[in-house]
């Protein structure tokens, strides 16, 4: 049953089943990807992140390579800076670049093609992290290792997948006894995030296209309240995902408001422990770090639900400005 499992997430992910793995969670996977390409790679010591990662990526390179992890800057739409990336390859000590497909805070998505043409013609394995695009948009053709997420595809928690792709140069950097998931696959879990996936595949193009169009449409009207920003790329990005902030404004009120209207949505940063802790992804954009909404649409969502959000929004918004002016 595990195979059978594996084979189907692995068919999405375009490798054969033998690639794929399971772990007890992606950040089990960030870790064990990490540090058996750290170890594969002796003698080269510097990890390359972008300056958006997550916290459970960056928070394995930084174990792995405590004195040798190098940020990449991003634009102002979060894209990795292609010129600074070359030029940290030129450095013959990097054992990996760790890059994410897409951001599951601003709904940026990286230019892989470019960036693993940099890190193929250096001769570094890309690392990519695919927790927040897989189930959303196309699987990403461009990576030689990658850390997925069930959970975020409408599957369980407590799961992650691995796959490494073959000629990537990795060894066990944990006990040999040990397989990618310590004590053994808990097979459940694994069959329910493949059902889970191949049920989000079925409808990915059309649930898509109607949340890129429910995007579009907060879009544009949420731009035309008082002090807003929105951020992150309008073109190249994740459909369900978007995040603004306005000025001047702390989150955890707009948040609370907008719970108290019956409407749940996120702020600050989407994988710190506390969700009111200022959003590393934002300061690197330098965008507005508070004050910020971030909305991740779910595909059962409807006009309705978007309808009453728009609704709801302008009101919180004015309600805790009267707070603040007392």
């Amino acid at each position: 049953m595990e195979d059978g499992a594996r084979e189907a997430i692995a068919d999405v992910l375009g490798v054969p089943t033998a690639q794929a793995h399971f772990t007890a969670s992606p950040h089990l996977g960030f870790e064990r990807v990490i540090g058996g390409i750290m170890r594969a790679r002796r003698g080269r010591d510097r990890i390359l992140v972008s300056a958006v990662e997550r916290d459970a990526a960056l928070q394995a390179a930084h174990f792995t390579a405590p004195h040798g992890v190098e940020v990449l800057p991003v634009d102002s739409l979060g894209h990795v800076s292609l010129e600074d990336l070359r030029a940290a390859l030129e450095v013959p000590d990097v054992a990996m670049a760790v890059i994410q497909h897409a951001n599951q805070e601003i709904g940026t998505v990286q230019d892989l093609a470019q960036i693993h043409a940099l890190t193929q013609a250096a001769g570094v394995p890309l690392v990519v992290d695919a927790t927040a695009s897989i189930g959303h948009i196309p699987a990403p053709s461009h990576w030689d290792a990658l850390v997925a997420h069930p959970a975020d595809w409408g599957g369980p928690g407590g799961i992650g997948v691995v796959a490494v792709r073959r000629g990537t140069r990795w060894l066990h950097a944990w006990p040999e006894g040990d397989d990618w998931a310590p004590g053994g696959v808990n097979v459940p879990l694994a069959l329910a995030s493949a059902v889970a996936l191949q049920e989000r595949m079925e409808t990915l193009d059309a649930d898509a296209n109607r949340l890129r169009g429910y995007v579009d449409r907060l879009r544009t009207e949420v731009s035309t309240l008082e002090g807003v920003h929105l951020v992150g790329d309008p073109d190249h990005r994740l459909p369900h995902v978007l995040t603004f902030a306005f000025l001047y404004l702390d989150g955890e009120p707009l948040l609370s408001g907008l719970d108290r209207a019956g409407v749940a949505v996120g702020s600050g940063s989407a994988c710190a422990v506390s969700t009111v802790e200022p959003s590393h992804v934002l300061a690197a954009l330098g965008a507005l770090t508070h004050g910020n909404i971030r909305l991740g649409l779910h595909p059962g969502l409807t006009d309705s639900d978007i309808d009453r959000f728009l609704e709801v929004l302008p009101r919180v918004v004015d309600d805790v400005r009267r707070q603040l002016t007392g």
